[in-house]
């Protein structure tokens, strides 16, 4: 199965998710990343034996109707489509030389379903910004240490009876996470396996109770206010299997 076919499902989630009623005619998230895919394999550029270097900052050009339905996203599609960019980048080796700044803009010139994807290389630098989701709803992580569970004192509050009051504890330092179980009645695991202590990569599904965590390490520019319709990422994530906490 090729790697189209991964984008195309990874794409299913957004869609067939809580914004699926939106989508109900013309232009489709899959056709936004099959553009972008085709964006960086036309302009990838063999620097030297061992770096391939392509685009890292793009303009997403949609038709008006296009873009408002698009843009009514906000940064879940972007950051999907961020996600699946690298993905890409990291499958056929390409490099950025900066973070990946992914933007929509209306263009009335476009006819409804037609995309447009410019792009150029642009230096910058990146800062992190670690996210929870919990059923359904993105919790930042704005301190160091985050607690969840059931009772009012924590940090963030979950209703699952299969929980204790204080369940499980996020630790962020701004590069690197890491979970550990609070001495919780019922247990926690990480990834299907029994947490106790453990650093978390991004992606990483936590389980307390009937509830699943999810931490999500989404980047954007350094100094730079993120918006709806924008989002970054850093060069260093177009690595497979990047690790974000220090290895035991």
């Amino acid at each position: 199965m090729g790697i189209l076919d991964n984008l195309e499902r990874s794409l299913e989630r957004v869609v067939n998710g809580a914004f699926a009623k939106t989508f109900r005619s013309g232009l489709q998230p899959v056709e936004i990343t099959a553009a972008l895919r085709r964006e960086l394999d036309t302009k990838a550029a063999v620097v030297s034996r061992d770096r391939v270097l392509v685009p890292n900052k793009f303009t997403v050009r949609l038709a008006p109707d296009d873009y408002e339905r698009m843009a009514g996203m906000g940064a879940t599609l972007t950051d999907e489509l961020t996600r699946l960019v690298t993905k890409h980048a990291a499958t056929q080796h390409y490099q950025f030389a900066g973070g990946i700044k992914i933007s929509l803009r209306s263009d009335p010139s476009l006819a409804v379903g037609v995309v447009q994807v410019d792009s150029e290389n642009v230096s910058g630098a990146v800062t992190w910004v670690a996210v929870l989701e919990i059923a359904g709803k993105r919790y930042p992580v704005s301190k160091s240490r985050t607690i969840i569970g059931r009772g009012t004192e924590a940090d963030i509050t979950v209703d699952d009876s299969g929980i204790s009051r204080k369940h499980v504890e996020i630790l962020w330092d701004g590069t690197r996470a890491q979970a550990n179980d609070l001495g919780s009645t019922n247990g926690s695991s990480l990834n299907g396996q029994r947490l106790v202590s453990a650093a978390l990569e991004a992606d990483s599904v936590i389980t307390i109770g009937q509830t699943t965590i999810v931490l999500r390490l989404l980047p954007q520019a350094a100094g730079q206010e993120s918006t709806s319709a924008e989002t970054v990422q850093t060069p260093r994530a177009a690595e497979p299997g990047g690790f974000w906490g220090p290895r035991e």
